[in-house]
Order: structure tokens, then sequence, then C-alpha cells
């Protein structure tokens, strides 16, 4: 498919109200954060900052690794701030927010990969914002078992990390990144206790077929991933990874009724579906049938 391929009609989106954007925009300029929803060029961001919600990127905003989907910048590495973590606290108990998800870049730079930092900050959120519920989206945190201790001793109510796509296609789409590596984090957090709800996430359109899809399907339920969602790629420029092609709604409904006869809590399945795209619906809607009160 060449990169100028019109998009399908499916894509075509009504520009959403403005509500509690410029609020949302002048406090994150106040309090100097970064969002993936602007790092990443999400095509929700208006929508979700219409709702009063965002998604904050801790450590950002460059990032260490190439991945050829992403349009995150890979500019100098900072050390992490000290105050950001009480700024994104700031933040949620001014924006009023009931569920927040922090996500990050990969910091291969870091010892730890920053999950020191990530700890830090679901333990500032904890102290001002007592009731929020709390979604981490990390990195492989380089493999580094000690690294995700950390982040798993401080129970967030999700973890959340992306297998992005399928084990074929990550020479190609996520270099520095390894398949195998990415379940082995969720298989640790599936069985560590007290146990955090788990989800991953997918991008179609990068050249998978069907079969890998479903595959991958199984590999996330094998290592107990509760919470999945898929979502179509949309090349950031011309020199990311072209889109391959462009997967019809329907073939997204059918996909999220094979996620859930394999056992899947909640899935989230649709064109302009991201990981953390109304991460609190996806979790309330799970959770009504499950025990999720970080028991064995």
């Amino acid at each position: 498919m060449s990169r100028k391929t019109p998009k399908p009609r499916w894509l075509s989106r009504r520009i959403p109200r403005p509500g509690l954007t410029s609020h949302v925009s002048e406090l994150l300029q106040d309090l100097s954060l970064h969002t993936v929803c602007q790092a990443a060029q999400c095509p929700n961001q208006s929508e979700c900052f219409g709702r009063g919600t965002a998604t904050f990127l801790l450590l950002g905003p460059n990032c260490t690794r190439r991945c050829t989907f992403c349009a995150v910048g890979k500019g100098k590495m900072a050390p992490p701030q000290r105050t950001e973590p009480d700024r994104i606290a700031e933040a949620v108990a001014r924006m009023g927010l009931t569920f927040c998800v922090l996500t990050m870049v990969t910091r291969d730079d870091l010892d730890d990969g920053g999950a020191e930092h990530v700890a830090r900050t679901v333990s500032a959120l904890r102290t001002r914002c007592p009731d929020v519920r709390i979604e981490v989206l990390v990195s492989d945190l380089g493999g580094s078992k000690a690294a995700q201790t950390t982040v798993l001793e401080i129970q967030p109510d999700v973890f959340n990390h992306n297998i992005e796509t399928v084990s074929r296609l990550y020479p190609e789409v996520r270099p520095q990144a390894d398949y195998r590596r990415s379940l082995d984090l969720l298989a640790k957090a599936d069985a560590f206790r007290p146990r955090p709800v788990t989800k991953s996430g997918m991008m179609l359109g990068l050249g998978e077929t069907r079969d890998e899809i479903l595959e991958t399907m199984d590999g996330l339920r094998a290592v107990g991933c509760e919470l999945l969602t898929l979502g179509q790629y949309l090349a950031p420029s011309e020199k990311h990874h072209p889109v391959v092609r462009y997967v019809p709604p329907e073939e997204f409904d059918e996909l999220k009724t094979q996620a859930q006869a394999r056992g899947f809590s909640s899935v989230a399945s649709g064109p302009y579906v991201r990981s953390s795209y109304k991460a609190e619906e996806l979790f309330n809607l799970a959770s009504k049938g499950n025990n999720w009160d970080k028991g064995p």
C-alpha cells in the first residue's frame, strides 16, 4: 500500500466539541507536564482533552528506542525530574480524575529503566488522591526483574504493557524490543501478589496476518493478560513505517469476538482505539464480572 493511499471512509470523524480542551491544555502547560496524547500524536487527543482526561507521559519527552511506528521524540535524554510526581498528582487533583493512566518513554539509559520514578509517581498520587484508580503503562524496563518488581510493589490497579505487534514484525517495527521479553513481563505481573489487572494492546495494519493476530492473543492469554485493546495503526509521517492495510470496522468486531472467546475479560477493538483510550470504562466494564480486589 502506498504511503499516500487515501484513508477509507470509516476513518472519517466528526470534530469533537471543545469541552474542557483549553482547561486541560492550560493546566498541562502550567505544570510543565507531558502527555502521550501530544507526544505520540494520538488521534483521540481532542476528544479526551474535551472530556477532561489525559494520559501522562513520565520521563519524557524523548525515548531511547527507535521503533518505526512511534512519533515520540528521539532527542537528548534528561535526568528524571524529581518534582514531576508531585506535579502529576497536582494535575490529577485539579482535573478531578477518578482514574489516572501513567505511561512512560523507554529509558534504557537509566539503570532501572525509570522504574523508581514510576513508583514515586504512583506513591505521590496515592498520597494526594487516595481514591483514584491508577493504570501504569510501562516499557519492558530492559527486562530487569528488579525494576519490574519495583513497579509491581507499588500496587497499581492496572499493569499495562503493550505487545504492539506480532512476533514476526518485531525486527522491523520494534528492533530494540523483544517479543518474548514483553510476554515474560506480563507473566511476572500475573504471578505477582497482590496481583494487578493486566492489560496489553496491539496496532493492526503493520503487515500482520489474521492467524498471527490470533496467535498473539493466545500468547497474551497464556501469560494471564486480562484486558486487550486493538486499534488501527496510522503512520505519524512518511518517515515512519507505512500503513500496509486499513482494517475495516467489521473485522475489528470479529477480532473482538475472537478475543472474548479466548477469555479476555474486556476488549476494546476499533479503528481509533488506543491503549489508554477510555481506560476507565474498559476497566469498569470488566470489573463488573471479576473480583479484582487484589486477591490471589
